[in-house]
């Protein structure tokens, strides 16, 4: 199983077991992890599975996709390691990843 780190924005931290093949934005919902809305199912169609994803582990993940960059004009507070989680994939390079739950889903 591959672990994930999810950290709301009061510094609560869920750690949780992924499966792979499943998304991050799946997993939260899941284990409940509070923030990740999650509206459209993971269909890309909206912004509210918005994540940080942690600097150390951008690379990993890679950058989001054109669709995707487009979804994520409509997200609250966009950084430079924002990602939806419904288009990262879990897989075993993905052991340990860290995102951060923005304040509010947009």
């Amino acid at each position: 199983m591959t672990k994930i780190t999810y950290i709301e924005p009061d510094g609560t931290r869920h750690e949780v077991e992924a499966q792979n093949g499943a998304t991050v934005m799946e997993t939260a919902i899941m284990n409940g992890v509070p923030g990740i809305v999650a509206e459209c199912g993971g269909a890309c169609t909206c912004a509210t599975c918005h994540v940080y994803v942690d600097e150390d582990w951008f690379d990993v993940t890679g950058g989001p996709s054109h669709m995707e960059e487009d979804m994520l004009d409509f997200a609250f507070d966009v950084r430079p390691t924002s990602r939806l989680s419904c288009q990262i994939r879990v897989r075993d390079e993905l052991d340990g990843l860290v995102v951060n739950v923005p304040t509010r889903q947009g």
